[in-house]
């Protein structure tokens, strides 16, 4: 099975998520709520790749909650810099403009660059 990483662009209502390869290959995406039912939603979404780790931007901060809960379930995580996704949007677009998709795709890429998060 692949090994995939769950980009992860956290807010206090809503969680939006990319998935990509070790190639940065598009695999899947979504938006969910916070709630019990969405947080439920993302995993069963999630479990199509049984090999994945999640990267969640600001997981000392604002995606702090939903990384203890991933945690907590079992789940690989790995926090990414909100600093290191922004640069990597910048470079990745042309531009600095965000959308919570990009921001998600950015975190993504970050952990699929980055060896030392």
């Amino acid at each position: 099975m692949e090994h995939v990483v769950i980009g992860v662009d956290p807010h206090k209502l809503s969680v939006t998520i990319e998935v990509v390869d070790h190639q940065e290959n598009l695999l899947g995406s979504g938006r969910f709520t916070t709630d019990k039912a969405g947080y439920a939603a993302m995993r069963k979404y999630a479990k199509t790749w049984p090999e994945r780790v999640w990267a969640v931007e600001g997981s000392n901060g604002t995606g702090r909650p939903l990384a203890q809960r991933l945690l907590e379930d079992g789940e690989r995580v790995v926090g990414v810099p909100a600093k290191l996704a922004a640069r990597v949007r910048g470079f990745d677009t042309g531009h600095d403009r965000k959308t919570d998709a990009r921001d998600a795709h950015s975190v993504a890429v970050v952990a699929v660059r980055t060896k030392t998060l």
